[in-house]
Parts: C-alpha cells; sequence; structure tokens
C-alpha cells in the first residue's frame, strides 16, 4: 500500500504516488500524481512554465477542469475531461500546462490524473510527438452498473486507440456502492482510490490510497460505497533514472540533458517561450 505525498506546485496541491520509497515503479509508470481536486479563484489559474522532458512519454486524464498544452513541436491544445493528451518526448520536448484564458475570469476547478511512462530502451530517442484522443475515440461500456473507461491498452476484445510502446493497461472505473468487479490482468498492477473506497480480501481502501496488487492473478473488489478508482499496470521495463522531469535507462543520458536546459540547447514553444522553469540544483 502506498500513501502519497503531498506536493505543493503553486496553484494547488497534487498527491505523488510514484516514485516512492516504498515502490519506484508499477508496469511502465514511473511517476503518478493526482492534481487536486481543487477550486481555483477567479484570476487565479495553473502555470506550469516552459520544461523540458526526454526519454519518456506522459499522460494527461481529467476528471474536471481544463488545461491548455503547448510544446516545442508548436501543438496547441486544451484537453478537457474525458479526454486523453499523450505526449512523447523521445529525444527531448518542451511544454507548458497552463489554465486556458477563458477559464481565468471566474471560479474553476481542476482535478485529474498525470503519469510519465517510460520507454522501451531501443525507443528512448524515438522522434517527439503529441496525440490527443476524445472521449468519443476511447471505449466506455457499462457491466452491472460499473462503468469502464479504457485509457491505455486491452480489455478483453476491446483496444484503446492510444499508442503505448510496451504492455501498458490504463482504465478508469466508477462503481455504485455494493458493486463488485473484477480487474483485468497485467503483469504488475496498481489500484488507485480517487473517490469512496474498495473492499479487496477483506481490507478496506480509502480515497487517497494506492494498492499494488501481487501478481497477475484474478482480483475481484466492491465498493463500499459510490467510487471510483484508476488502474494502471503493464510489463516493467527495468531500471530507470530519474531527475527532475528526467527519466532515463541511462544516467550519462541525464547528465547531457541537465547541461542542454541549463545552456538553452532545448527548443523553445512557439507562443509560450518568454519564461521556463530554470534546472534545479
Amino acid at each position: 500500500m502506498i500513501q502519497p505525498k503531498p506536493k505543493d506546485i503553486g496553484a494547488f496541491e497534487v498527491r505523488r504516488c510514484l516514485p516512492s520509497a516504498d515502490r519506484r515503479s508499477i508496469g511502465p509508470f514511473v511517476f503518478f500524481d493526482e492534481m487536486g481536486p481543487a477550486v481555483l479563484a477567479p484570476g487565479a489559474g495553473m502555470d506550469v512554465r516552459p520544461h523540458p522532458h526526454i526519454n519518456l512519454a506522459t499522460l494527461t486524464y481529467l476528471f474536471d477542469g481544463e488545461i491548455h498544452h503547448r510544446d516545442s513541436l508548436g501543438t496547441s491544445r486544451t484537453i478537457t475531461p474525458g479526454a486523453v493528451n499523450l505526449m512523447v518526448a523521445g529525444r527531448g520536448i518542451v511544454h507548458s500546462e497552463r489554465s486556458p484564458a477563458s477559464a481565468r475570469p471566474v471560479v474553476a476547478g481542476l482535478h485529474g490524473l498525470q503519469m510519465w511512462i517510460a520507454l522501451p530502451a531501443a525507443d528512448e530517442e524515438t522522434e517527439p510527438a503529441f496525440h490527443h484522443y476524445p472521449t468519443s475515440d476511447l471505449p466506455i461500456w457499462v457491466d452491472s452498473g460499473v462503468q469502464t473507461r479504457l485509457l491505455v491498452g486491452r480489455v478483453g476484445g476491446r483496444q484503446s486507440p492510444v499508442r503505448m510502446f510496451s504492455e501498458t493497461l490504463y482504465l478508469v472505473m466508477q462503481m455504485p456502492p455494493n458493486s463488485e468487479a473484477e480487474l483485468p490482468d497485467a503483469s504488475e498492477r496498481g489500484l488507485y482510490v480517487v473517490s469512496g473506497a474498495i473492499e479487496l480480501d477483506g481490507a478496506r481502501f480509502s480515497a487517497g490510497t494506492m494498492v499494488v496488487l501481487a501478481g497477475s492473478a484474478p482480483v475481484k473488489v466492491r465498493a463500499a460505497e459510490a467510487t471510483r478508482f484508476a488502474l494502471i499496470g503493464g510489463s516493467p521495463l527495468g531500471e530507470r533514472t530519474l531527475f527532475w522531469n528526467f527519466v532515463s535507462s541511462r544516467p550519462q543520458r541525464i547528465e547531457t540533458a541537465k547541461a542542454d536546459w541549463a545552456a538553452g540547447r532545448f527548443p523553445t514553444i512557439p507562443g509560450d517561450d518568454q519564461e521556463r522553469i530554470p534546472l534545479p540544483e
């Protein structure tokens, strides 16, 4: 069981489950944040200034609110609840995440999950790319009152269109009180309770808790109350070095990325190139 650590990122707080002292990764997932839930006052907003990534993919999913994504490829896209933003950093990309101008004059909510997914060593230096998948493109179904949104991977005969480089599973389930559901298999799995509470093998787990499941045997969960949770997993990719926003299987590659950012050798973001987050000491 992983209890996330709160991190203040300015406008609001995030809960960070991965990496943790108890677990560095689950399958290819090496970073897991729950953003909010937060209420942003009029005139305020989320402003994550331009910063770089290498050798990973970021995946953003919202329950509430909007985030405007810009990157050094020239992408400018606002994500809304139910959609998926996938950014493949590959050999290097710079992006920013801000509240859109339309949301700043009013009270606005913000709640979602953001993850980093390690790339296989052979794909770490792939060309950077950005993909947006609207809600209508993602498999959603209801079985015995339980709604499943398949964001990444395959469950039964259903396949998500979200591009992946290795075995990866990511879904969100909403369960009414006293309902039960069997979890799909994966080489490694972690279940994060977003709201409500689940019962698993006689134990109760409440919101803000991640449960790492042993093995890939069938697992059945019961909703002790109205519950929403995320299930992530897949095949582990081996040891990864993490420093700030950089992830790589090669520690020296991290050092190169640090020097490149400090020296201004990463590309800039069209329309958002007047500020950036400095390299931490």
